[in-house]
Order: C-alpha cells, then structure tokens, then sequence
C-alpha cells in the first residue's frame, strides 16, 4: 500500500479517534451481504475521481513475468492534502526472484500533471484507456532509471463489489467523513519495454565502476506477462482508515487470485474488510467476501512487528454467474493459496519516507509505526477439489498502528 508513504502531511497528521464502533463503519462487503459480491467493472468506473478533501488515488499496474522471473509494478499516485494541495508522483518497483540482486525502486515527483476520465498525463507521462475499456497503455520517461513503456490487455472482466466498490465511514451514508474504494482488472496481459538502471554500488572508488549501464527488458507480446490493474482511493487519513493492510497478487498460467485485506483501528471496532477474487485463464471464477488472511510461523522483528514467515490465504463464495436469489443454496467455491514468505524485496520504513517535521508530529499518535512488507515468491492455489497450480505471488504486509487505547479526542476529517 504504497500510496500510504506518499500522501505527505496528511498521510501521518492528525489526532486519535473517539471509540465510534461498528455503526460508524460501512464495509462494501456489507452491502452485499447474501448477495452476489461480483460486479462488472466498466470503463467509467476508473474515471478517477479526485475528490476535494483529503484524499490519496492509486493506479497501480502490477506484472509478472513467469518464464524470466521478473516481478513488480508502475504506479502514479494523486494526492489532495486537506483541499489546499494537490500532488502526484510516479512510482516504479522491480524484482527478480529468479536472480535477487536485481532490485530497482524508484519515486518520482510528476510536473505538470492533470486528469482526463480513466487518462493521467504529466510531462514525460501518460496513462491512456482505450474507448472499449479493455486496454491501458503506460509511458513514462519521467526517471532515467526507470523508463516504462507497457500494454496492459484485459483477460477478464473488470471488477468492483457491490455498486461502486467502497467502504464508508461515518453516521450519514448520504455525506460520510471517509471512505476506502477499491475496482480491480485482475488477470490481464502485458507486453512492452521496461529500461531500468539498477542503482550503484556505494563502495565503487572509480567512476568508471559507478557506471551501471541501463538494462532493457522486453516483453514479447507473443508470450504475455500476466498483470493485475487496480485503482484506489483512500478518502482519508490512513491511519484513521486502517490499521493494518495485507494483499495478494497471485498469477499463474492458469488462474490468478487476488486479496485485498484491511482492519481498521479500534475506533471503528477492529473491523475487518476482505476482497477476494479469484480468475482462471478467460473468466471470474468467483468474487469472495468470506475470506483469510492466516499469518504463519510469525516472529519479532528488529522494529517490533510480528513478522509472518509463511501465509495462507483462503477464499470462499459462489460462482461468478449465481444471481443474488441463488446465493443461499450455491454450492461454495473455496481456494487457498499459500507459501513461504522466503524473498523480502524491502522492508519500507514509511516514517523514512516523509520529512522530519511531520514526523514530530507523529510522534504524538500513539502506537503509529508504519511498515510495508514486500515479497516475492512462488506459491501454489488450488481451487475447489483441483490439483494445485504453481505461479509467483507479490504479496504485502503493512502494519499500521498497534495501538488500543482510544482518547476523548477527535479529528474531524472534513
């Protein structure tokens, strides 16, 4: 959840929350309670929607490379502090887990930047979907260690839960005081260019050793990356919204299974809020909502976290094409994806991430210590009663705030 580390002042400011419970909190997947959780996902649904408050949107275009074993994402990220300050930033991860030295990240500040529907334009950057909906094309040149130029093809349909994907927060449903939306392309293919530069070694003593030349890496579009397109907003301040995150990514030749997990704080009573998806190779098999994130094997880390070592992941619902009056008697659709958590790509302190006097700031939430996990890993999915199918996961684990204790203080979002 990157868009966490980006969303500058307001990501991290504010006070702790008064105690407001569970009728202060409206998951999307309440909303389809006995129902069918699926949605199809049109094209106008990833308008982005750049509300004028406090709020962090995502696009973020994940890919994975399974014959070369390159893994990562392109991501732009558009933020509003408080109504006053509107920012965006392109942001680039890539891995290897076939050979782990390859490890490039970058963050980059985007210029001259504004929104058109589904299309994001800055200089040096653009991402444009096509009229049918099906096809987004990503370009960047913005960082010369990081130059994309990717073709994402939808396999599946798109995906939201309910009518528009969203969780609410707040007493008045007609005006909340915040929100967490999340609309999905989950199984697609990739095709294009990636120039990376990795970065230097610091104990190089020429410069003609800190040259590092840039690396291109083609994806033939003959034989695909799979991919998975997701787009978020986060209409208030993260640590208020959840805290702690855990997400899935799993793509195989096959099948492809996304999750998306968060909890909120106890001021919205520990609520947890789960999103599964499952696909095989041309349609949804099943949108899940009764699903679990099992951390396994969990140890202390260095920073105090408990650090899972290995996770399962469980989904159940019903098929895709099951209408909301057949759901109570639907046979159930199960899955469990699972795996060591053996590669860390980076252990993000997000606290590094944002200058030092918000950081003071901070300080003062009780509990606030942001992490975001990342792996890289091969891990195997079986569906129902079939054999079990290999592929590679990306898979993130962020915590939050471990805090329990609610004050009598509040922080109006609006």
């Amino acid at each position: 959840m990157l868009k966490w580390i980006q969303g500058g002042i307001s990501a991290v400011t504010g006070i702790a929350e008064p105690e407001y419970g569970k009728d202060f909190i409206h998951p999307v997947t309440g909303q389809v309670k006995d129902k069918q959780p699926f949605h199809v996902a049109e094209r106008e649904d990833f308008h982005w929607l750049s509300p004028t408050h406090t709020n962090v949107e995502t696009m973020t275009f994940y890919f994975t490379d399974l014959k070369q074993g390159y893994i990562g994402f392109a991501q732009v990220i558009h933020s509003n502090v408080v109504g006053i300050h509107t920012t965006a930033q392109f942001t680039f991860r890539l891995y290897n887990v076939k050979e782990p030295k390859l490890n490039v990240w970058t963050s980059t500040k985007l210029a001259n930047f504004r929104i058109d529907g589904p299309n994001f334009y800055a200089d040096d950057l653009s991402i444009e979907m096509n009229e049918a909906g099906s096809q987004v094309r990503f370009q960047s040149s913005v960082n010369p260690a990081s130059v994309v130029d990717l073709t994402f093809e939808r396999a599946v349909p798109g995906v939201k839960v309910g009518a528009n994907g969203t969780t609410y927060y707040g007493d008045n449903l007609e005006q909340p005081w915040g929100s967490m939306r999340h609309v999905f392309w989950p199984r697609n293919f990739c095709h294009g260019t990636l120039k990376v530069k990795p970065e230097l070694d610091s104990e190089s003593d020429t410069e003609a050793e800190k040259e590092v030349p840039v690396q291109e890496i083609v994806f033939e579009k003959g034989a695909p990356v799979f991919s998975m397109f997701v787009m978020a907003l986060q209409g208030m301040k993260p640590h208020h919204a959840a805290k702690a995150w855990n997400f899935l990514n799993f793509q195989s030749e096959t099948h492809s299974a996304v999750l998306m997990e968060f909890t909120t704080p106890k001021s919205y009573a520990n609520t947890k809020i789960c999103v599964g998806i499952l696909c095989d190779k041309k349609d949804i098999i099943a949108v899940t909502i009764d699903n679990n994130f099992e951390h396994l094997d969990t140890k202390i880390d260095s920073v105090g976290w408990p650090v899972p070592h290995k996770i399962d992941v469980s989904f159940k619902g019903v098929k895709s094409d099951v209408s909301d009056e057949e759901v109570a008697t639907a046979s159930p659709v199960t899955a469990l994806a699972s795996g060591p958590l053996e590669q860390l790509v980076e252990r993000v302190d997000v606290m590094s991430e944002i200058p030092s006097f918000v950081k003071n700031i901070v300080s003062g939430v009780a509990g606030t210590k942001p992490y975001i996990y990342q792996y890289a890993n091969d891990f195997s999915l079986r569906v129902d009663d079939a054999a079990p199918v290999s592929g590679t996961g990306w898979c993130e684990i962020t915590f939050i705030s471990e805090a329990e204790e609610v004050t009598e203080e509040s922080y109006s979002e609006t």
